[in-house]
């Protein structure tokens, strides 16, 4: 082949990318999400056009994570940073500030309307017996929700690259019907068990969205921050009131040290069911692998342990 058709095949090969709204490696838009579930909104928002790294991994607790020099190289070059908002992870943005970012910033949960949860100051490390409150950081529990994460996910893609903005609005309103497919299935599933036995005990309480959208009771040792270790005092109120209430459906969560969980159910008298899905995805050989894929399995594992209750 000589160097005049090498250059018009390479022409055709690259007008064809462009026009199926794909792009060769090196033209793809590299972004960066703060946490597991963002990165796979990404990934299906962007579709072929960008490059997804994700600071926080699956089955890893962004409560706890600690940035190390590699997540700063990571966000220097990128050229879309997605964070969740609402207090979920307070280091992405001092670690895009001392790494000197200056790209666009996307809050995936701008919009949302925030639960608010009152927290005992004691337990939270504030000093003094007083309560206060901070925002449910835990949106993406409630597909709703998620609905608008995308939205704001396809928004901030558009601005980095307005040549892709309708691939991007399209896979993110195709998203939409799927997370609308999803939630009509999961109301379903628990349409079929009567309100007194929704009844379920987490490890941390990651399912506030969840729980108000789908009319659950979830009781958890922890508060909304893992970080925060329940007092004695408060395990042994929890364990009272699930011999009082017979609640049989008790879950650790995959990011979870179980220790404490097993243990509540072992003085309760409870059996721990499988893992959930709540602030993070799981590897892609187990059944959390994206967001759609974890919450069909959250809503299934729930739905078979409160039928116990």
């Amino acid at each position: 082949m000589n160097n005049t058709r090498r250059l018009l095949l390479a022409s055709s090969l690259a007008l064809a990318c462009l026009a199926s709204g794909t792009a060769t490696a090196a033209d793809k838009i590299p972004v960066t999400a703060s946490f597991s579930i963002l990165g796979d909104l990404a990934r299906v928002v962007g579709g072929e056009r960008v490059t997804i790294t994700t600071l926080v991994g699956p089955d890893q607790d962004a409560h706890t994570f600690e940035p190390k020099p590699t997540d700063a190289k990571a966000i220097l070059n990128t050229r879309l940073l997605l964070t969740n908002g609402l207090g979920f992870e307070p280091w992405a943005n001092k670690l895009a500030k001392s790494a000197g970012y200056k790209g666009e910033t996307v809050v995936a949960s701008k919009g949302v309307k925030a639960r608010r949860r009152v927290e005992e100051a004691e337990a939270k490390g504030h000093g003094g017996h007083g309560d206060h409150e901070e925002a449910d950081p835990h949106a993406w529990q409630n597909p709703n929700n998620v609905v608008i994460y995308v939205r704001n996910i396809a928004v901030g893609l558009s601005k980095v690259d307005p040549s892709g903005a309708a691939i991007y609005q399209g896979n993110a309103e195709a998203y939409v019907k799927e997370l609308q497919t999803l939630d009509a299935w999961a109301q379903a599933q628990f349409a079929a068990i009567p309100t007194a036995k929704r009844k379920v005990i987490t490890s941390h309480d990651a399912f506030g969205y969840f729980a108000a959208h789908y009319q659950i009771k979830f009781l958890a040792p922890q508060g909304v921050n893992t970080e925060a270790e329940p007092s004695a005092k408060q395990v042994a109120q929890l364990i009272k009131q699930i011999q009082r209430e017979k609640i049989r459906a008790v879950f650790v969560e995959n990011m979870s040290n179980p220790k404490l969980i097993d243990q509540l159910s072992k003085d309760a008298g409870a059996t721990v069911g499988a893992s959930l899905y709540a602030d993070a995805l799981s590897a892609p050989d187990q059944p959390g692998a994206t967001y759609l894929h974890m919450m069909r399995h959250n809503v299934t594992q729930l739905a078979a342990g409160m039928k116990l209750n």
